[in-house]
């Protein structure tokens, strides 16, 4: 078997050996088989078992257009990589079978609108409807490029968005200015263990906005809690925007100072990882890990704490909150808590 494209060539290479390919029905370990014309090739994807991951999802808001759950860190929204059942989706439609005929005239499940990483927790907006999945989706695009629209984007933008989000984090160090605008772009990289490749502050990249607006100081913990609005939805945006400046989020393993990945040789690409973006070879829990470090890790401490929108069917000014962790609670916050 003859693999023209040396990037790929590595991976499928192992694939082959490995037995996962079928060439006409029958399994080829050879990869120098010259294929016929009209030969049928089956990738046989190796099986796994799937890392923990939550299981409980709360409702924070529900209409007939839309729901608004409380994701725990830990989940990942969509199915990919290590994670293809224990998905925020999977729940989503587990829930919606169980509201019986009230969903039957609407789409067949709810399906989210947006994404937050795997680490990250809080709002995730879904939608219930054909027109509210097209206007939701369409508030979170129409932010973005706005952005990519003005790349000498000001406060002035988030005053024409249908949405807006509010996040809260805890960064390490301590920030002396008490707010500050980040406009550095966004690029990708190519990165082991990333398919698609890894999101970083780049100069060339695309345009990005975050406001940061500091809640807290801790001097003592060398911390400081923040509230950051986001005006365009790159990936990872506030890890390697608050990284950017000098002050990533405290435990994120991923990114350090200048918005880049720690542990990262851009000349040396670990070949294991084939482009499906985990190892081919399974360790003994039935997966195995990338050696470096990858933006579904977590560990970092990042809540969507708030989102006001515009209906997506009435247009009336909508707002969600989802209550804060324990971790990203100002002194006078935990105060209040404690007595409640």
């Amino acid at each position: 078997m003859i693999i023209n494209n040396e990037n790929l060539l590595s991976s499928w290479v192992q694939r082959i050996e490995s037995g996962q390919i079928r060439v006409d029905g029958r399994v080829d370990t050879d990869p120098n088989t010259i294929l016929r014309v009209g030969s049928e090739l089956v990738y046989h994807r190796l099986p796994w078992r799937e890392p923990e991951a939550p299981y409980l999802l709360e409702v924070l808001y529900e209409d007939d257009d839309m729901v608004a759950l409380n994701k725990p860190s830990g989940l990942q929204v969509l199915p990919g990589g290590l994670f293809q059942q224990r998905t925020a989706l999977t729940q989503l439609q587990w829930w919606a079978s169980k509201q019986g005929s009230s969903l039957e005239r609407q789409e067949p499940h709810p399906v989210p609108v947006h994404r937050l990483g795997r680490g990250t927790s809080g709002i995730l907006l879904c939608a219930k409807t054909k027109l509210a999945k097209t206007h939701l989706a369409a508030y979170f695009a129409d932010g973005t490029s706005s952005i990519e629209g003005n790349r000498n984007a000001n406060l002035e933008i988030c005053e024409v968005r249908k949405i807006t989000k509010i996040y809260r984090a805890l960064v390490t160090g301590i920030l002396s200015d008490d707010k500050v605008i980040i406009k550095q772009p966004i690029g990708m990289v190519q990165y082991p263990g990333v398919a698609k490749g890894l999101y970083v502050a780049s100069p060339s990249g695309k345009p990005a906005l975050s406001k940061v607006a500091v809640v807290e100081r801790d001097v003592q913990g060398n911390n400081t809690l923040v509230q950051v609005e986001i005006q365009s939805g790159r990936p990872h945006q506030i890890r390697i925007h608050l990284s950017f400046i000098g002050h990533p989020l405290l435990g994120d393993p991923l990114y350090v100072d200048g918005g880049q990945p720690k542990c990262f040789d851009p000349e040396i690409i670990d070949e294991n990882f084939a482009k499906d973006g985990y190892a081919n070879v399974l360790s003994t829990r039935g997966y195995q890990r990338p050696t470096k470090p990858v933006p579904g890790d977590c560990g970092y401490y990042l809540h969507a704490h708030q989102v006001v929108l515009s209906h997506p069917t009435t247009n009336q000014e909508t707002k969600i909150t989802a209550p804060l962790p324990s971790v990203l609670l100002t002194q006078e916050e935990a105060k209040v808590n404690s007595i409640h």
